[in-house]
């Protein structure tokens, strides 16, 4: 490891421990060369995913696409940063847990859709327009009465308190 002020080449660990939920390795270091500390984070290396596309395009798995159609989505509602990120945390854990290296996008349009519809039904709506292409008003009323049926029924002492 390359010490960030002096540039040598050799340091000992000081000290390690656990990071990030265990998915990391959190390492102090002390330079040889110079005597100065930094840390370092070690990752497991995961395996390159590629997303097949409507087309039958492939292309690297890019996070930040996911990002962008959660945070359009959610634009204006009550969905905090740290929601966002957990989701899409949760999305690319998700595509890293697949047995195959290749995954349709509509597979992981789909995964996007279930943890907008948990996190605000309005977010979920818009992105569900945009990735099921409506092509008219009937399709989106469509999708409403079917997002209406399925929503659980609020119980009487629920309905009190309103």
């Amino acid at each position: 490891m390359k010490c960030p002020y002096c540039g040598h080449e050799e340091d000992k660990v000081v000290d390690s421990r656990p990071s990030q939920d265990g998915k990391a390795i959190r390492r102090r270091r002390e330079c040889l060369g110079c005597a100065e500390r930094y840390t370092t984070y070690e990752f497991v290396e995961q395996g390159a995913l590629i997303v097949i596309k409507s087309d039958d395009r492939r292309e690297p798995f890019d996070r930040n696409k996911v990002l962008h159609g959660i945070k359009l989505a959610c634009n204006k509602r009550p969905v905090t940063n740290e929601q966002i990120a957990r989701m899409v945390d949760e999305i690319e854990a998700w595509c890293h847990a697949q047995p195959k290296s290749e995954i349709p996008s509509k597979e992981i349009g789909e995964q996007v859709m279930h943890k907008l519809r948990e996190a605000d039904e309005v977010a979920y709506v818009r992105f569900a327009s945009v990735y099921r292409d409506f092509k008219d008003m009937d399709e989106f009323f469509h999708e409403l009465e079917k997002l209406r049926r399925q929503k659980k029924p609020v119980n009487n002492t629920e309905k009190a308190k309103g």
